[in-house]
């Protein structure tokens, strides 16, 4: 049986201090009849916009598992005094599952993006790990008078595995608002990934990931879309580390360990 990890609230977000290796077997044990779990990643963005959406918050805290997605969590955790596990991106964390899936004949189902880009995503995947059983895919431009139909398609389609390629907050809304009807295992938010996967955008290169700069890479690709808000959330991020940082009263509300 794998205990659940350390859960504390950095700057009032829930956040699991797992390793990578728990999260595969957190996602085996699911996957061979142990209780299901929503795995959702905390970035710098998504920890911002958490603090002033509830419902967002509210998604965050009622998942099984939150873990480390973004590398300026890591840093601030560490500037604050806590040594964090390993940090694995959304992206290599979803290809890791999908290589356990492979092995095991787990179904995975692909629901997120534009149709051609999921159909892309699975057929690569595929690739990738020979003997992935894709039990089915949906893109993630539905309407609300749909998602019933989307949810029976996912819980007929027999998958133990749910990876949600749609931005947040509508993925986390989505897995919370219907999480007992879809019948699988596992579920994961991975926000763009199905777009990198599919080859649609490139990903940053090697050494950029190693050093937590993939942000910046993103930010080349599309900077329309992105300027704004990373310059909104990093610089609200950064305020928090430095408030916290400076007084001890801000110190202890933002890291506020919880157990397990």
């Amino acid at each position: 049986m794998i205990h659940r990890p350390e859960r504390i609230r950095f700057f009032d977000c829930p956040l699991d201090l797992v390793s990578p290796t728990q999260l595969l077997q957190r996602a085996q044990e699911a996957a061979h009849g142990g209780d299901p779990v929503r795995i959702e990643g905390l970035n710098v963005a998504k920890l911002i916009d958490a603090r002033a959406q509830g419902l967002l918050r509210d998604a965050l805290d009622e998942a099984e598992l939150v873990h480390i997605d973004g590398s300026g969590i890591s840093a601030g955790l560490r500037w604050l005094g806590v040594d964090p596990p390993a940090r694995r991106a959304g992206i290599d964390l979803m290809q890791d599952l999908c290589g356990q899936a492979a092995q095991s004949g787990t179904g995975v189902y692909l629901l997120g993006a534009r149709p051609a880009i999921v159909l892309a995503a699975a057929q690569r995947l595929r690739e990738m790990f020979p003997g992935l059983h894709i039990a089915g895919t949906s893109d993630g431009y539905f309407r609300d008078d749909e998602v019933t139909q989307v949810v029976a398609a996912i819980r007929n389609s027999g998958a133990r595995y749910l990876f949600v390629g749609i931005s947040s907050p509508k993925k986390e809304l989505f897995l919370q608002r219907h999480w007992y009807e879809l019948g699988v295992a596992l579920a994961m938010g991975v926000g763009g990934s199905f777009d990198v996967v599919s080859g649609m955008l490139p990903r940053a290169p090697l050494l950029m990931q190693r050093f937590g700069m993939e942000w910046m890479f993103r930010l080349w690709l599309e900077p329309r879309r992105l300027f704004a808000r990373y310059l909104r959330t990093n610089c609200a991020y950064l305020l928090l580390l430095l408030r916290a940082r400076m007084s001890r009263r801000h110190r202890s509300r933002a890291i506020v360990r919880t157990g397990a």
